[in-house]
């Protein structure tokens, strides 16, 4: 079993930055790629980066220059989701996901930026 928390959301203005958290624990050990998707209120969830065991990145073109992920396996399994220049659509709620033989989530950590 896997257990996500992701922490660090919260209100920020347009142009500021967040660097949002991902505590993973348990069977971790067999993880194929870890990721950040995001959710707005009546829209679907959608990936926003994912980063593989082997530290291959791919981000959302939405994204691409603004944010960076990022895993620290010596610190408790910790990933991570630097976002710079946020704007209003970047509002979301921000979930952790962990794909093994299994998929396992977060509970999602909410980010809002104000204009």
């Amino acid at each position: 079993q896997v257990q996500l928390v992701e922490s660090g959301g919260c209100l920020v203005q347009a142009g500021g930055s967040l660097r949002l958290s991902c505590a993973a624990s348990g069977s971790t050990f067999r993880f194929i790629a870890v990721a950040w998707y995001r959710q707005a209120p009546g829209k679907q969830r959608d990936l926003v980066a994912f980063i593989s065991r082997g530290g291959v990145t791919n981000y959302a073109d939405s994204v691409k220059g603004r944010f960076t992920i990022s895993r620290d396996d010596s610190k408790a399994n910790m990933l991570y989701l630097q976002m710079n220049s946020l704007t209003p659509e970047d509002t979301s709620v921000y979930y952790c996901k962990l794909a093994a033989l299994n998929c396992y989530w977060g509970q999602g950590t909410q980010v809002h930026v104000s204009s």
